[in-house]
C-alpha cells in the first residue's frame, strides 16, 4: 500500500506557492473555496489512491504528525 510522503518532496516550491496565491486573485471567498475544491479533486486523482487522500486529509486536520501539521 502506498502511505502519503511526508518529507519535503516538490521542486520548485516558492513558485508553486506563488501560483496557489495568484490563483486566488480576484476571487470571492466562495470562488476560493471552489477552485481550492477542483484542485483538491485534480490532485486527489492524481494520486490515485483513496488511503494516500484520506491520510492527507487526517494530516491537514491535525490528526496526524508530519510536514503539514506544522503550519
Amino acid at each position: 500500500m502506498t502511505q502519503l510522503i511526508r518529507e519535503p518532496n516538490l521542486d520548485h516550491v516558492d513558485d508553486v506557492y506563488q501560483q496557489l496565491l495568484q490563483m486566488h486573485e480576484g476571487l470571492d471567498e466562495a470562488q476560493s473555496l471552489k477552485v481550492c475544491a477542483r484542485l483538491i479533486l485534480a490532485l486527489s486523482n492524481h494520486i490515485g489512491s483513496s488511503a494516500v487522500v484520506l491520510e492527507a486529509i487526517a494530516l491537514a486536520q491535525g490528526r496526524g504528525t508530519g510536514v503539514a501539521s506544522a503550519a
